[in-house]
């Protein structure tokens, strides 16, 4: 029996196709500053110390599950991986490490 294999492609499924060795501001870029440029839906802007500086001392695992699973806040909500189900969760690790390297 012949094998058959059904490629898709990533724009039909509303995707952004990811290298295999991304770098977090590569994911950053290709989906969370949708949200991390202009406080969408209360995010937390990127680069401003005064919003993160709570959230960092929470530490990085706690960032890490509420990126991952998602988080509802009183100032906001985070959809689990920001929507990018496709992502990783080592990916979306990158991506929270790249938003708060930028914005202590």
């Amino acid at each position: 029996m012949k094998k058959r294999f059904i490629f898709l492609s990533t724009a039909l499924l509303g995707m952004v196709p990811m290298a295999a060795n991304a770098d977090g501001a590569a994911i950053y870029n290709s989906g969370c500053m949708a949200c991390h440029t202009s406080g969408v839906a209360g995010a937390p802007m990127v680069g401003d110390p005064t919003v993160w500086v709570d959230r960092i001392a929470q530490g990085a695992e706690v960032l890490y599950e509420h990126a991952i699973v998602g988080y509802q806040g009183e100032t906001g909500y985070m959809p689990p991986k920001g929507g990018f189900t496709h992502l990783s969760d080592d990916d979306i690790k990158l991506a929270v490490d790249y938003m708060v390297e930028q914005s202590q």
